[in-house]
């Protein structure tokens, strides 16, 4: 089991910048992909970005690509999303996920392992 817990979360202005934190615990976590979702009120949920096992080659949906930025710290188990430039359309209930697989996938039911979800809420 992997357990993963996001922090970061809550509101600012549209233009501001948010970093979301998701500690994991269990498991080896550079045995494991990590991807980041969210899903807004009434909404399916989203693929946002998903990064290797080392840290390289990070992958973006086409909504947030040159806004955010994931990246890990594998030494500290823990996966980052930088987000810049938020628009209200951007507000959602984030969540992180592992995968053991090897190559990068953007379909969540491909991802075995899920945070709690963290709330960001962008003002305009």
């Amino acid at each position: 089991q992997v357990q993963l817990v996001e922090s970061g979360g809550g509101l600012v202005q549209a233009g501001g910048s948010l970093r979301l934190s998701c500690a994991a615990s269990g498991r080896t976590f550079s045995n494991y992909v990590m991807g980041w979702f969210r899903q807004a009120p009434g909404e399916e949920r989203e693929f946002v970005a998903t990064i290797s096992r080392v840290g390289t080659n990070p992958y973006y949906g086409d909504s947030v690509k040159g806004r955010f930025t994931i990246f890990r710290d594998n030494a500290k188990n823990t996966v980052y999303l930088q987000m810049n430039s938020l628009k209200p359309k951007d507000t959602a209930v984030y969540y992180c996920a592992a995968y053991s697989g090897v190559r990068l996938v953007r379909a969540d039911h491909d991802y075995q392992y899920w945070g709690q979800g963290n709330q960001v809420t962008v003002s305009s």
